[in-house]
């Protein structure tokens, strides 16, 4: 029974996380922005990581969010985001925290 039950949670948290990346929409714009010059505050701390600004898709346009300090959790990194070529244009992938495999 429990058996049953693990092959049930397991389909419907992977039925979930289907749905959820093929709903991700990619939004293109034909000239990529520039990002605004930013100022780079010092670190808080020795461990501080800076993360760069990302780009958001808000009221049919790309809006600029600027950058931080973040101090990551045991073997996380930053990926950066990037612009990525389309037909017609470009869209952003945005940045995320990955685990560093050892």
């Amino acid at each position: 029974m429990k058996t049953s039950l693990y092959k049930t949670t397991f389909s419907l948290v992977l039925l979930l996380l289907i749905s959820v990346y093929s709903n991700a929409q990619r939004f293109v714009v034909r000239i990529r922005p520039e990002p605004p010059v930013a100022v780079r505050i010092t670190a808080p701390g020795p461990r501080h990581v800076w993360v760069d600004g990302d780009w958001v898709w808000r009221g049919g346009t790309y809006v600029y969010q600027p950058g931080y300090w973040y101090l990551p959790k045991a073997r996380e990194r930053w990926i950066p985001g990037h612009w990525k070529r389309a037909r017609g244009g470009w869209f952003w992938v945005p940045g995320h925290w990955s685990r560093r495999i050892r």
